[in-house]
């Protein structure tokens, strides 16, 4: 927490002679004294002003939930252009706040499977994207799955080939769904990608950042990283929370109720 530095008043000179008055004369005031004041209450607001703020007020990062469909090349552009996206998505991730979305091509959709990307506007080159493939009921080794990856896109080959660290995990959800964990410190970028298999289909989330925006950003990446979920996934969490909230209102009423009624006994 920031410390303001206060200013006590100037003390009163002790060496100074006592003045000559006379009875009608009214003793004159220290001519440094007000200026002083002045001064020390100039410097405290100064002080109060530039005093950085102390961590715990620092606003936190807020994100928006994008709701992806992954359709077909076919059928890129909505199903008739009445669907709601939320309700025929497959997957979902969030989005940091004033990133913005940049539209895949259909000849792009078509062949390496991108189905969705968002960008910070102040570095194109920090971003998340989703690709996804069909015909896959279960993801094959890590090792397979990555290099299969890679084939069809440029930039992850060469993030592989110019790696100076690269790991990989399989953790399960909650509701025991795979999940293929990489993380991946390149030449000048890092990766983070997570791969799981839904829908009769492979889903691959990247997170990219060049590495000063990632040893800023590393939180809110994690972050963003951490929030892909098929839709199946999602939904049956957050419907789970909302049972067990309903449950407790109506525990709540039956408590009560129950004492309402010895109050009233």
């Amino acid at each position: 927490m920031a410390t303001t530095t206060m200013f006590s008043s100037p003390s009163p000179i002790l060496s100074s002679p006592t003045p000559i008055t006379s009875p009608c004369s009214k003793p004159l005031l220290p001519a440094f004294k007000q200026p002083l004041t002045t001064l020390t209450a100039a410097a405290a607001i100064a002080t109060i002003l530039t005093t950085a703020p102390p961590p715990s007020l620092a606003l936190e990062p807020s994100y928006q939930i994008y709701y992806g469909t992954a359709a077909s090349a076919a059928n890129y552009g909505g199903y008739g252009g009445n669907s709601s996206k939320k309700d025929s998505a497959e997957y979902v991730y969030d989005v940091p706040a004033g990133w913005k979305e940049r539209l895949v091509s259909k000849v792009e959709k078509g062949t390496n499977g991108t189905d969705s990307e968002f960008y910070n506007p102040k570095k194109r080159a920090e971003k998340e994207y989703l690709t996804f493939l069909a015909g896959f009921r279960q993801l094959a080794p890590k090792d397979a799955v990555l290099n299969n990856l890679a084939l069809s896109d440029v930039d992850l080959q060469d993030l592989i080939a110019n790696a100076e660290s690269l790991s990989s995990e399989e953790v399960r959800d909650d509701k025991g769904q795979v999940y293929y964990v990489y993380e991946i410190d390149g030449a000048g970028t890092h990766s983070l990608i997570s791969v799981t298999c839904a829908n009769n289909k492979l889903y691959a989330h990247f997170v990219n950042a060049p590495t000063p925006e990632w040893n800023r950003d590393r939180d809110m990446l994690n972050h963003v990283h951490q929030s892909f979920k098929t839709v199946g996934a999602y939904f049956e969490f957050n419907s789970g929370i909302r049972t067990l909230k309903a449950l407790i209102l109506r525990i709540k009423a039956k408590r009560k109720m129950l004492d309402e009624e010895r109050l009233v006994g």
